[in-house]
């Protein structure tokens, strides 16, 4: 479940609606909160603004800048939301947007940023439960204070070489770590095994990282990639398949 307004999370997840990395972490977190009756707090972290400060022509594939822009875009709409409505709805919004984006089919051929078109959003509230003229935040900038205060926040947890997702589990004094990055979903079976690994790991005194920049592309339809198959092998070098570092 989802914490409300007066409660505490056993886990807080920091997210950006566009990042497959983040909506895979994400549904596996959501197995994991089902079998130990975790309550989540879904935050916002937003790849657009912790990269403000980069080129991104210079520094990314083409379509980088419009899907990070539309991910700020939905992040402001549920900014709006959490305002008016609780922080309970947000799990909902990110699923019914996550669905839409990243389980929808491939990318390739959709004009860049089609992730944060009005007709996308006002789908995603109306499965949400939530009124469709919430679109009418995708651009108000005043909500980006907001978003960044958070990004913050998330980046203030782990350092700031990292991405999305953050999880943050028994806040405020328990761990928080970039990831997992993960391109399969794991089983029933295997969910609690994964995250008991990851917090022994986590919480080991002086733990500071374990990486590799190797990632297959996460078995998502966005992708182009079904669960029987295995995604191509490419290095996200930076966290993100940057172009330079």
């Amino acid at each position: 479940m989802s914490v409300g307004a007066a409660g505490k999370a056993d886990i807080n997840f920091y997210f950006d609606p566009i990042c497959p990395f983040a909506w895979m972490t994400s549904k596996w977190i959501r197995i994991v909160q089902a079998q130990r009756d975790y309550t989540v707090d879904w935050r916002f972290i937003s790849l657009r603004l912790i990269n403000s400060h980069i080129d991104y022509d210079s520094h990314f594939p083409p379509e980088y800048e419009a899907q990070h822009s539309a991910g700020l875009r939905l992040l402001r709409v549920a900014s709006a939301i959490r305002e008016k409505h609780g922080r309970a709805v947000i799990g909902p919004l990110y699923a019914a947007l996550g669905a839409r984006i990243l389980e929808a089919g491939p990318d390739e051929g959709r004009e860049f940023g089609w992730q944060g078109a009005p007709a996308l959003v006002a789908d995603a509230l109306a499965e949400a439960g939530l009124p469709t003229s919430l679109i009418e935040f995708l651009d108000d900038t005043t909500r980006d204070v907001e978003i960044q205060a958070e990004s913050d926040e998330a980046l203030s947890l782990t350092g700031k070489d990292v991405g999305t997702p953050i999880v943050h589990f028994e806040p405020p004094d328990g761990v928080a770590f970039f990831g997992p990055v993960i391109s399969r979903l794991p089983d029933v079976g295997q969910a609690s095994e994964l995250w008991d690994h990851v917090i022994g790991l986590a919480k080991f005194p002086g733990f500071a990282e374990l990486k590799r920049s190797l990632r297959e592309r996460p078995q998502l339809p966005s992708f182009g990639v079904t669960t029987q198959e295995t995604g191509k092998v490419e290095d996200w070098h930076a966290g993100s398949r940057r172009l330079k570092k």
